[in-house]
C-alpha cells in the first residue's frame, strides 16, 4: 500500500468535510481512515436502525471525500471482523503505511479519548488530537464560564451563547425583549391538526447493503430495522433541514411539549441525528431558522425555542459532560437501584403513555424530548430505577444518542442523579401532567384522576410517594415548595394509602 505522511482517522459521528483534522491535512500526502468496527456497534447493544444509519452515512461520507480528492481507506464491518476496534484498525494501517503520525479530531465520548491517550506509546509514533470546533463553546471556554459559579444554569449559559453568536439579538438586547419564550410553548396539540411528516428518503443500494449486514450481524439487537427512511448523505440531511424549516417550524414552538397517540413526530425537526453525526452544522441550522424568522415565515417563539435547544441545551450538556467525567457517570443522588422493567424493551405495558413512547422508539429509534423526559424518564425516576441502567437504555435505543449529549440529559436532567448540578429540580409529574399535555389517557385502562384505587394511574401514587421518600433531600429546594405544601394537606389516611399503593406498584412493575 502506498505510504502516507499521516493517517487522518475519522469517527462515525464526525462526518463533516470541515472537520479540524481534514483542514489540517493534505489530500496529496495524507490518507483518511474510516473503519466500521464491532466494538463501536456493541459497547451497548445499539438499536438496529441506529447502526444502519451510522454505517450507511459513513460509507456515503467516504464517497463524498473521495469525490473531492481525498485518498480514503475504508474498512467495512466484514473486513474488520467480530473483534475489530478502532485501536486495532489504526494499528493495522500504521503497520501497512508507516506514516509519520496519526491525526484525529477529538472524540465526543470520554471512553474513546481515554483509550486514545495510550496510542502514542502503543503505536510508537506521534498522535495529534485536535479540538472539535464544530461546537460553539469549547470545553475550555465552558470550564472558564463555570469556574466560581455556585450554580450552573443553562439559562445563564444560553444568554452568553446568544451574545456570542448574535442569534436573535437586536444590538445588545434579545429580539422581542425576552430571552426565553418557553411559556408560549406548552399548548396541547389538537388531534385533527395538520402535522407534516419528517423528510424521508428511500434506501439506495449502499443503504440496502448495510441493512442486510445489520440484520445478519445484529439480529438480537433492539428495534425495528425497517422501514428505513433516514437520510444518509449531506444532500439528504440538508433537504430534511429545509423541509423542517418550511413545513413544521412555524408550529414547533407552540406545540413542542405536546404528545399525541399515533403522532410520534408532531412538529419536531428530527434533525438531531444529522447534527450529532456531522451531516449538518448546528450553527448553520440555527442561522437558517433565524433567517426564516427575520423573513416573517415563522413566529419568534418557534425560532427561539429551536435555537435554545441547539446553542443552549446541546452546548450546555456537552460542557457538563466534559467538566465532570468520568465520575459523572456513576452519580446516584437518590441511591436508586431497581432494575429497568422489561417493558422498556418490549412496550408490553397497559400504561398507554409508556406503550406509545416505547413502541415508537422501537419502530423509529426516536421519541421527542417530552416523551423522553416526562414519560419514560419520569416513570424511571418515580420508580427508583438505577440511573446508570436508564442511561444505558437511552444510549442504546435512540439514533441521535452519543454519550456526551445523552448522559447529562438522562442522568442529570431526567433522573436528577447529579443532585441538581444540571437541573434546578427533579422533573417529576403525576398523571395529571400527561393528561394535560397528551391524549394518551383517553384510551388508557388507568384513571389519571385517581391516586390509590386499583385502577388509578400508577404515576399518581408513585409521584406522591417519591416526594415523601425523598423529602429530606428535596424539601428545601424552592422549586419544590408548592409540591410539599400540597402533600402536607393530605390526610394521614390518604398518605398511608398512597404509600401502600406505591409499594404494591413497585413490587409488580412487570405487570403494569
Amino acid at each position: 500500500m502506498q505510504a502516507a505522511r499521516q493517517i487522518i482517522l475519522i469517527l462515525g459521528d464526525q462526518l463533516s468535510p470541515a472537520l479540524a483534522s481534514l483542514r489540517a491535512g493534505d489530500p496529496l500526502r495524507d490518507v483518511v481512515l474510516i473503519a466500521e468496527v464491532q466494538e463501536e456497534a456493541t459497547y451497548v447493544r445499539h438499536h438496529k436502525k441506529k447502526i444502519a444509519f451510522v454505517l450507511s452515512a459513513m460509507r456515503h461520507f467516504a464517497e463524498e471525500l473521495t469525490a473531492i480528492g481525498w485518498r480514503v481507506v475504508y474498512r467495512t464491518l466484514s473486513e474488520t471482523g467480530r473483534s475489530g476496534s478502532l485501536t486495532s484498525e489504526v494499528s493495522r494501517l500504521v503497520r501497512e503505511m508507516h506514516p509519520q503520525g496519526v491525526v484525529l479530531t477529538e472524540p465526543g465520548e470520554w471512553r474513546l479519548r481515554h483509550e486514545m491517550q495510550s496510542w502514542p506509546d502503543s503505536l510508537g509514533l506521534a498522535v495529534t488530537i485536535l479540538k472539535d470546533d464544530r461546537f460553539i463553546c469549547s470545553t475550555e471556554a465552558f470550564a472558564r464560564w463555570a469556574r466560581g459559579r455556585k450554580q450552573l444554569r443553562m439559562e445563564h449559559f444560553y444568554r452568553e451563547m446568544r451574545r456570542r453568536t448574535g442569534l436573535l439579538m437586536n444590538a445588545e438586547a434579545p429580539e422581542g425583549g425576552r430571552w426565553n419564550y418557553d411559556q408560549d410553548n406548552r399548548r396541547r396539540a389538537p388531534p385533527n391538526a395538520h402535522m407534516p411528516r419528517p423528510y424521508r428518503v428511500e434506501p439506495d443500494a449502499i443503504t440496502e447493503q448495510v441493512i442486510a449486514l445489520v440484520e445478519e450481524r445484529f439480529p438480537d439487537h433492539f428495534g425495528d430495522l425497517k422501514p428505513f427512511w433516514f437520510a444518509v448523505t449531506r444532500q439528504g440531511a440538508e433537504a430534511a433541514r429545509e423541509h423542517f424549516v418550511s413545513c413544521a417550524l412555524p408550529w414547533f414552538g407552540t406545540f413542542q411539549d405536546a404528545m399525541l397517540e399515533g403522532e410520534p413526530f408532531l412538529y419536531h425537526s428530527v434533525l438531531s441525528l444529522y447534527i450529532n453525526c456531522g451531516l449538518l452544522d448546528p450553527l448553520d441550522v440555527c442561522r437558517r431558522v433565524e433567517a426564516a424568522y427575520r423573513a416573517g415565515r415563522v413566529p419568534l417563539n418557534a425560532a427561539e425555542g429551536f435555537i435554545r435547544q441547539i446553542i443552549g441545551w446541546r452546548e450546555f450538556v456537552r460542557g457538563i459532560y466534559w467538566l465532570h467525567m468520568p465520575a459523572y457517570r456513576s452519580r446516584n443522588f437518590f441511591g436508586h437501584a431497581r432494575a429497568l422493567p422489561s417493558f422498556y424493551w418490549t412496550a408490553e405495558t397497559r400504561m398507554a403513555c409508556l406503550r406509545a413512547a416505547i413502541s415508537q422508539t422501537k419502530e423509529h429509534a426516536y421519541a421527542h424530548h417530552i416523551q423522553r423526559l416526562m414519560v419514560t424518564g419520569n416513570f424511571a425516576l418515580l420508580a427508583g430505577i438505577a440511573p446508570e441502567a436508564v442511561h444505558e437504555w437511552y444510549l442504546t435505543v435512540y439514533v441521535d444518542a452519543y454519550e456526551w449529549v445523552e448522559l447529562p440529559n438522562t442522568l442529570g436532567m431526567s433522573q436528577f442523579g447529579d443532585g441538581g448540578l444540571l437541573a434546578s429540580k427533579p422533573y417529576v409529574a403525576s398523571g395529571a401532567y400527561i393528561k394535560r399535555m397528551s391524549n394518551y389517557c383517553e384510551k388508557c385502562c388507568y384513571d389519571p384522576r385517581s391516586r390509590t384505587d386499583d385502577g388509578a394511574c400508577p404515576f399518581n401514587a408513585l409521584y406522591w410517594d417519591f416526594l415523601a421518600r425523598h423529602r429530606a433531600k428535596l424539601e428545601r429546594n424552592p422549586r419544590m415548595a408548592q409540591m410539599y405544601r400540597t402533600l402536607d394537606r393530605f390526610a394521614s389516611s390518604e398518605k398511608a394509602a398512597i404509600g401502600a399503593r406505591a409499594t404494591e406498584l413497585l413490587s409488580s412493575t412487570e405487570r403494569l
